[in-house]
This record gives C-alpha cells, structure tokens and sequence, in this order.
C-alpha cells in the first residue's frame, strides 16, 4: 500500500501515532525520487493560489515523468516496497500556508505512481485533513 503521512518538527499531542510501515521523506531538501525542486515549491509558496497550483503541479508530473523515462529502476523498487509493506510519503503539508492536502506534491505523486502501477494499492488522505498522523 502507497499513501501519505504529515511530517511535523514538533509532533502535536493530539496527532495520534505516527503510521506503521515504511516512511519516506519526500520533501525537496531530499534526495528522493518524488521529491519536487526546490524552485518549484517555492514559487508555489510564494502565491499559493490556484492558478499557482495548475502551474505547480503541470511542473512536477513533468519532472516525474521525465525522472520515470531516464531511470525508471527507483519507481519499480518504490513500488515493489509498496507492494509489500505499508509505504507513506512524507511533507509538512498541510500547514497554514497550504492547508488542502490536495494541493501537496504527495497528492500528485500518489496519482502519478498510482497511474504507472495499477496494481499497487494508492490511498488517498482525506481532502482538507493529513493523513496518518
């Protein structure tokens, strides 16, 4: 299974466990596969309004697809992992600044993995809210 989970410095009282299984970071400062680059967060963040969002989010399934097309290895190895244990991608988001869950690159990475692998089990946070903690 491939899902989310909300990352947090400091771990509200009433945020509940962290999620059982695999966790990985995929924030920009990473080097994850799925993470976005720096630049596009950021000009995102600057106005995060709509129109902000299709722009961002045109950006990243590029960049996904073109990381998929040169080097697809780390995406099979992603999703094999998911194919057999709980795997949830991580961010800050939602925060004050970006509050919809939809509008984080782990919602357009969950599509994009979920487009590429059809068999692996997606699950999708509920809009609005973090996901597992």
């Amino acid at each position: 299974m491939l899902s989310r989970y909300t990352m947090s410095r400091r771990r509200p009282a009433d945020a509940g466990p962290l999620p059982e299984g695999v966790r990985k970071d995929t924030r920009w400062r990473t080097r994850h596969i799925l993470r976005p680059t720096q630049q596009m967060v950021e000009q995102y963040l600057a106005d995060p309004d709509e129109e902000a969002w299709q722009e961002f989010r045109g950006a990243y399934r590029a960049l996904l697809k073109s990381r998929f097309e040169q080097d697809r290895g780390p995406f099979d190895e992603l999703a094999a992992l998911a194919g057999s244990r709980n795997v949830y991608l991580g961010c800050s988001c939602p925060t004050k600044q970006n509050p919809d869950v939809r509008h984080c690159h782990t919602w357009v990475a969950l599509e994009f993995m979920q487009e590429q692998y059809p068999a692996v089990e997606v699950v999708f946070p509920p809009a609005g809210k973090n996901a597992a903690g």
